[in-house]
C-alpha cells in the first residue's frame, strides 16, 4: 500500500508542466510556483507545509529549499502562510500584495504590484498602525468609503520599506529624538543612547539612522545613529538628504565596479564581428551643453522622393549581460537620477560616460534603427541591426539650431538641412494623428564657484530639441513593431486616456473657463490638441494644461501594449536611452534575441514594469524636493524684496504667484489677501471677497514683497503689495458683472446693488406699516358694522353689566384691501426685483 502511494506522488511531482524549464533552470529542480498552485486549489482547503511536501515527494535534503520556495511565494503574493503554518491561495482569499504610499495628511495608498487596471486601495489610520511608508503589504479589499474610493484591510507587512532613515536629531526632555525629513513618516523615531554617546550629534544636525525595531500599535520606532550628514544649510545637504529620504541606491556595490574595471576602454577587433560597419556614416550626436552621456546618434539622406533615417543607440546590452553583477545594480536603480551640479547614474561611469557613450571620433558599438521615411511622414520600412560606428560630431541644440536658423554652411550642413526637412514632415503628421503638445517653461540653476545659485535662467525649446525627439520618437515606435510582430516579451511604455470621473471633472472646469472638450464620452488625443490649440494665448494656459493632463493616467511600464493616449500612438515603448532607463536595455535585449532567433524572459514582467515604473516616480520627487529646497535657499537672500508676478494657481488657503525674472513660485496667505474675508470658489476657480468682490483669478498680475523664506519647509511666503492688474480673460468676464449671480460681482457693482438694496428695503418697510394700519382700521369698523346689527348682539348690550368680547370672523372671510399676490412684502419683493434686471 505505501509502496502505490509513493508511486502516485512521484507521479504527481512528475505531472508538473513546467518541469522541462526547471530542469533547465536547476540541476536538481523543485515542483515549480505554478504546479504548486494549482495543487493547492485542486485540494480546495489550505494545506502543511509538510502534508504538501509529502504530496510533491519532497526529500528531508529537499526539504529545506522547499520551503524556502513556499517563502518567496509568500513575498510575492502568490500563497499566504498563515499563523497556523497553513499555506493558502492567495486568490481564493482575494488578497493583493501591495506598496504602501503615505500621504503627509495621515492616510494612505495600498498600490498593487501587479499592473490589473484595478485602482489604489485607501488606507485610513486605523489601518496604519505600525506601518511605514514603502512597506510592502498584503490586504482584503473592504468596500468602498464615503467618497466611493476603494477600502482595504491590512493583513500583513511582507517586506520593510524602511531601513534607514534621514532627519534632524533633536533632545526632548532628554530624550534623544530623529525627526524624519520624508513628512509621509508621521512620528519621530527615538534613538539608541549609545550611539547617541558615540558620535555626539548637536542639536539640530542633519543624521542617519538604522531601524532597529519597528513601531507596534502606539510604540514609536527605535534606532541607532550611524551617520552625521552636517549642518541643515551645509552646502550639498539638500542632494544628501533626498537620496536617503527617497531611498535612492547611490553607491554602487563593491562586484559591479569590480566587473566595470574589467571592461575594456575601447572596442576590440572581436566585438565588431558580425556587426554592420557604419564608421564611414556621418552620425552626429545633438545634445545638451552640460550632457556627458551621449547614448544617440542620427543621420539622414534623401533618397528620391523619400528619406533614409538612422537612427543609432549605444549598445549598452553588449556589456551588461542579464543578471551579472553590473545589472543587478543598475536594475536596482532602474533610471538615472538628474540633480543640479550632481547625476546619480543607473551604470558605472566607466560605462556611462566611457565605452557605451557614443564620444566623438572613437569606435561605439551601437543598436540601429535603420528607417526609410516617405514624403508624407510614414515609415514605409524599418530594420534593426547591430552595428559599429564613430561619432563625426558632438553638437549642441542652440549650436545646430543658430546654424539651421541662419542657413551656416558647414560639413554637418548637408545632413542637418535633411533632418530639418525630415523633422517638418514627421511634425505635420504628428499634428494630424492628434499628438498633445504642451509648452511649458523650464529653468536652469546657474551656480557660482562655492556652489551657491547666481541666478535662474529660462531654457528656450527650440527646433533642435524637437528634432531629435521626432527621430526618437520615431525609432522608438519601429521598436514597440518589431516586438509585437514577433510576439516577443518586454516592457511597453502605456499611457492611458481619461478615466470617466477625471473627464466628468474635466468637463465641468472646462466648462467654467468657457471652454468644451470634444470627443463626447470617448475624447481622442486629437480632441486634446485641438483644445491645447485654443488656449494658446490665455493667460491661464498653464492651468488649463495641468487640468488636461490630471484628467489623463499616469505612464507606465507595462508587459502588454495598451498604446500612448497622449502622443497618439497604437504602440510605443522606449529604446533610445539604454545608458539612463533600464526598460531601454531590456527592450534592447529582446530585439537582440529577435535578430538571433532565440527568446529572452524575465522572471516577472509585470513586477519588473511596476519597479520600473515606482523608481521613475521616485527618482522625479527626489529631483523636485532638491529643486525646491534650492530655490528656498536662494529667495532667503530676497527677503523684502518687492517683484512682480502672474497667479499660477489658486486654492482654499491661499494663492500662489510665479515671480517675474526667478520665476519662483510663492504663496499669498488668503488672510493677506486684503480687508475682507475671502473665499475659494471651486465653481469658478477664483478667491473671492465676501463684502468687496475683489477677485482674484489664475493669470492676473499683481505685485508682491517676500515675507519668508522657510527651509523647513521649502515654502516661500508672500505679502500682497498693489490692486490685482486683471488679465484680458478676467476683464471681459467682469463686463457683465451686474448680471453675474452672487461671488461673481464688482467692487463697483455691488456698491450699487447695495445702496439700491437698501432703498428698497426701506420703502417696503415703510408700505408694510401703512399697510398694517389700514388693515387694524378695517377691522375696528367690521367689528362695529357687526355689533350693531345682530340680534345677539343688541341684546346683550342692553346688558351693561355684564362684559362682552366680540370674536372677529377670521381673516380668510374678510373683505381685505388686497389679495395674498399683492400683499406689501410681495409687492417689495417685485420692486426689488425690478431694479436688479
Amino acid at each position: 500500500m505505501a509502496k502505490n502511494k509513493n508511486t502516485n506522488t512521484l507521479n504527481l511531482r512528475e505531472k508538473d508542466p513546467y518541469l522541462t524549464r526547471e530542469q533547465q533552470k536547476y540541476d536538481h529542480p523543485l515542483p515549480s510556483r505554478e504546479w504548486i498552485i494549482e495543487l493547492l486549489e485542486q485540494a480546495g482547503v489550505p494545506q502543511k507545509i509538510p502534508t504538501l511536501a509529502e504530496k510533491l515527494s519532497i526529500t528531508d535534503e529537499e526539504f529545506e529549499f522547499f520551503e524556502r520556495r513556499l517563502k518567496a511565494m509568500a513575498r510575492d503574493g502568490q500563497i499566504l502562510i498563515n499563523r497556523k503554518n497553513l499555506v493558502c491561495v492567495a486568490e481564493k482569499l482575494d488578497i493583493v500584495k501591495c506598496r504602501v504610499e503615505m500621504h503627509k495628511d495621515g492616510f494612505a495608498f495600498a498600490v498593487p504590484l501587479k499592473t490589473t487596471g484595478d485602482k489604489d486601495f485607501v488606507l485610513y489610520e486605523r489601518q496604519l498602525r505600525g506601518v511605514m511608508n514603502g512597506d510592502i503589504v498584503t490586504v482584503r479589499p473592504a468596500g468602498l468609503d464615503k467618497r466611493g474610493r476603494r477600502e482595504a484591510q491590512v493583513l500583513d507587512i511582507v517586506e520593510r520599506g524602511q531601513k534607514s532613515i534621514v532627519g534632524r536629531f533633536y533632545l526632548e526632555r532628554g530624550v534623544a529624538v530623529l525627526e524624519p525629513e520624508d513628512k509621509r513618516l508621521h512620528q519621530n523615531v527615538i534613538l539608541e543612547p549609545d550611539s547617541v554617546a558615540q558620535l555626539q550629534p548637536k542639536s539640530g544636525q542633519v543624521i542617519v539612522a538604522e531601524i532597529e525595531s519597528y513601531p507596534e500599535n502606539h510604540r514609536p520606532a527605535v534606532a541607532k545613529i550611524t551617520e552625521i550628514l552636517g549642518d541643515y544649510a551645509d552646502s550639498g545637504m539638500e542632494i544628501e538628504i533626498a537620496v536617503r529620504k527617497h531611498k535612492l541606491p547611490h553607491e554602487f556595490s563593491t562586484g559591479c565596479l569590480k566587473a566595470a574595471d574589467k571592461i575594456p576602454d575601447k572596442v576590440r577587433a572581436t566585438d565588431r564581428k558580425n556587426r554592420v560597419d557604419l564608421r564611414d556614416l556621418p552620425l552626429v550626436t545633438i545634445d545638451g551643453e552640460t550632457s556627458r552621456d551621449f547614448d544617440d546618434a542620427v543621420y539622414a539622406e534623401k533618397i528620391g522622393r523619400n528619406y533614409r533615417l538612422v537612427v543609432a543607440i549605444a549598445d549598452v546590452s553588449h556589456y551588461v549581460q542579464p543578471h551579472d553583477l553590473i545589472d543587478i545594480d543598475s536594475r536596482e536603480r532602474a533610471t538615472s537620477v538628474y540633480f543640479p551640479r550632481r547625476v546619480i547614474p543607473m551604470l558605472p561611469e566607466k560605462l556611462s560616460n566611457g565605452i557605451c557613450s557614443l564620444n566623438p571620433d572613437v569606435e561605439r558599438l551601437c543598436m540601429v534603427c535603420d528607417m526609410t521615411i516617405t514624403y508624407a511622414g510614414n515609415v514605409k520600412s524599418y530594420e534593426f541591426y547591430p552595428a559599429v560606428m564613430k561619432s563625426h560630431g558632438r553638437l549642441t541644440y542652440n549650436q545646430v539650431w543658430q546654424w539651421i536658423e541662419n542657413k551656416t554652411e558647414n560639413q554637418f550642413s548637408g545632413c542637418l538641412n535633411v533632418l530639418y526637412k525630415l523633422f517638418q514632415i514627421l511634425q505635420q503628421k504628428r499634428f494630424k494623428r492628434g499628438a498633445m503638445e504642451f509648452e511649458t517653461i523650464e529653468t536652469q540653476m546657474i551656480f557660482d564657484d562655492n556652489g551657491k545659485i547666481e541666478r535662474i535662467e529660462e531654457v528656450h525649446r527650440n527646433d533642435a530639441h524637437k528634432l531629435i525627439e521626432e527621430c526618437m520618437l520615431a525609432a522608438n515606435v519601429c521598436a514597440a513593431d518589431f516586438l509585437l510582430k514577433h510576439q516577443h516579451n518586454a516592457l511597453y511604455r502605456n499611457h492611458s486616456g481619461p478615466t470617466p470621473e477625471k473627464l466628468a471633472t474635466l468637463r465641468e472646469q472646462l466648462a467654467l473657463l468657457g471652454l468644451r472638450l470634444g470627443g463626447g464620452d470617448d475624447p481622442q488625443p486629437k480632441h486634446y490638441g485641438e483644445l491645447a490649440a485654443q488656449i494658446t494665448d490665455r493667460p491661464d494656459r498653464e492651468i488649463i494644461q495641468s487640468m488636461l493632463l490630471r484628467s489623463m493616467q499616469q505612464a507606465v511600464y507595462e508587459p502588454e501594449n495598451e498604446g500612448h493616449f497622449g502622443l497618439a500612438y497604437e504602440h510605443y515603448t522606449h529604446f533610445t536611452s539604454p545608458i539612463r532607463r533600464y526598460p531601454d536595455l531590456l527592450v534592447h535585449r529582446a530585439i537582440k534575441a529577435i535578430l538571433a532567433k532565440k527568446t529572452y524572459d524575465e522572471s516577472s514582467w509585470q513586477e519588473l514594469g511596476a519597479h520600473c515604473s515606482f523608481c521613475e516616480r521616485r527618482a522625479d520627487e527626489a529631483s523636485r524636493d532638491v529643486e525646491n529646497w534650492l530655490k528656498t535657499y536662494f529667495m532667503r537672500d530676497k527677503v523684502g524684496d518687492v517683484f512682480g508676478g502672474k497667479i499660477s494657481r489658486i486654492t482654499n488657503f491661499g494663492v500662489f504667484v510665479t515671480l517675474d525674472d526667478v520665476h519662483i513660485d510663492g504663496m499669498i496667505h488668503v488672510s493677506e489677501l486684503g480687508e475682507d474675508y475671502f473665499q475659494y470658489r471651486e465653481d469658478l476657480m477664483a478667491m473671492i471677497g465676501e463684502r468687496s468682490g475683489v477677485r482674484f483669478d489664475v493669470g492676473d498680475r499683481v505685485q508682491v514683497k517676500v515675507a519668508r523664506a522657510d527651509l523647513e519647509t521649502s515654502r516661500i511666503d508672500l505679502l500682497l503689495i498693489s490692486e490685482v492688474k486683471k488679465s484680458k480673460k478676467s476683464r471681459k468676464s467682469t463686463q457683465f458683472d451686474d448680471r453675474l449671480p452672487e461671488g461673481k460681482l464688482t467692487k463697483k457693482s455691488s456698491k450699487k446693488i447695495q445702496i439700491a438694496t437698501s432703498v428698497l428695503d426701506e420703502a417696503a418697510r415703510l408700505l408694510a406699516e401703512s399697510d398694517a394700519k389700514s388693515m387694524r382700521k378695517a377691522k375696528r369698523k367690521k367689528a362695529d358694522k357687526t355689533s350693531e346689527t345682530t340680534p345677539k348682539a343688541r341684546k346683550k348690550t342692553e346688558k351693561p353689566k355684564k362684559s362682552v368680547k366680540i370674536k372677529p370672523k377670521s381673516e380668510s372671510r374678510q373683505p381685505a384691501k388686497s389679495n395674498q399676490s399683492d400683499s406689501p412684502r410681495k409687492r417689495a419683493r417685485a420692486a426689488k426685483q425690478r431694479s436688479k434686471n
